[in-house]
């Protein structure tokens, strides 16, 4: 089994969410669908990133790093490799 951590962009505020699932298509559904209550009034988001891995706590542990103060200068270049891509620099 899989699980992904992924980092949505927020296309009304330009926030950020990370988030950690075994199903990454039924959980992006879920988040535009707004079924989740964090990121309902957030809609619509973009996958930005996403990293699979093979261990359940290590997914985790990731996505708690990515939810910390510590790991603001890795979603920015997350962000901006991802602006980059889709010709939106800023």
């Amino acid at each position: 089994m899989h699980y992904f951590v992924y980092i949505l962009l927020s296309t009304k505020d330009s926030g950020l969410y990370v988030g950690c699932t075994k199903n990454i298509q039924k959980r992006i559904q879920a988040h535009n669908s707004g079924k989740v209550l964090s990121t309902r009034s957030r809609r619509p988001l973009v996958v930005i990133h996403q990293e699979k891995y093979l261990d359940k706590s290590d997914a985790f542990q990731r996505e708690r790093f990515l939810k910390t103060l510590w790991s603001a200068r890795e979603k920015k270049k997350i962000l901006k490799k991802y602006l980059d891509k889709i010709g939106r620099n800023n």
